[in-house]
């Protein structure tokens, strides 16, 4: 699959920024586009006919950008595909849905082709519809890796995203407790985990991995929305092995797990 394969949606109330996300799209070698200035027109296209990636404003005539990629998560037919946020907005109510359920990208207004280009590389490799195998997929298949997040949304859009790697052997945790408990009968190559969870948040857990567990020496990968610099200092003094940002794309994934697993240089 290639750009020009993509169908691509375009969800934005602006004329002027449709035309604008519309001229750098083709620009980009994407040349099946639908453009839409409301969501509930875009839902219904999207039930007729599935679109590869979605690109939306957060602020639309009949619901939010965030209300409409829950939307798009409630419906079996849209669970997996990519949505891309593209909006000035800034504030962390709006935008944490966004990023826990899953969105590939988040780019500013006015956005710079190059992150455009990017995302949408991403939406291509993490769509992984050629016949050829995944990267590394004999290297990564028999990786066992615990992923530990309390939402739904995000554990599912991860997981899509390792087993897209070539990892094959994968088993989820909704909190830190839930995956302390697994890890005292199960031994794992990696661990993917949110920071932010109810009962042992991400912190605590690589705390009680590293200090009081059979598996000190574990690589922990955390991929987190926090923003606060002097807690992801704690979890850097908890012995992270790596913090990446939320949206977390396939590259990031790849080249992270290469270091951290397959113990090769970025």
């Amino acid at each position: 699959m290639n750009l020009d394969s993509l169908l691509v949606q375009v969800v934005e109330p602006s004329r002027v920024q449709r035309h604008i996300i519309a001229e750098a799209l083709r620009g980009l070698g994407v040349q099946h586009l639908e453009l839409f200035d409301q969501a509930g027109a875009a839902l219904a296209a999207m039930r007729r006919e599935t679109p590869d990636i979605v690109l939306s404003s957060m602020h639309l005539p009949d619901m939010t950008g965030t209300e409409l990629v829950t939307e798009m998560r409630r419906d079996a037919s849209l669970t997996d595909v990519t949505f891309l946020l593209v909006s000035s907005e800034t504030h962390y109510r709006f935008l944490e849905p966004i990023r826990q359920a899953g969105a590939i990208a988040i780019l500013p207004k006015p956005f710079d082709r190059d992150e455009l280009r990017t995302a949408l590389q991403s939406t291509l490799l993490y769509l992984n519809e050629s016949d050829s195998e995944p990267p590394d997929s004999e290297e990564l298949e028999h990786v066992r890796v615990l992923l530990v997040d309390d939402s739904a949304l995000s554990r599912r859009y991860l997981a899509q995203l390792l087993r897209n790697l070539g990892i094959a052997s994968l088993i989820e945790a909704q909190d830190g407790a839930e995956a302390l408990q697994i890890m005292q009968s199960s031994t794992f190559d990696l661990v993917v985990t949110d920071y932010n969870m109810p009962y042992v948040d991400g912190e605590e857990l690589v705390t009680r991995i590293r200090q009081n567990s059979d598996q000190p020496a574990v690589p922990v990968l955390m991929v987190t929305s926090e923003q606060n610099r002097s807690r992801l200092a704690a979890i850097q003094s908890a012995g992270v092995s790596a913090i990446c940002s939320k949206p977390f794309g396939y590259d990031t994934a790849k080249q992270l797990i290469q270091q951290l697993v397959l113990d090769r240089d970025l």
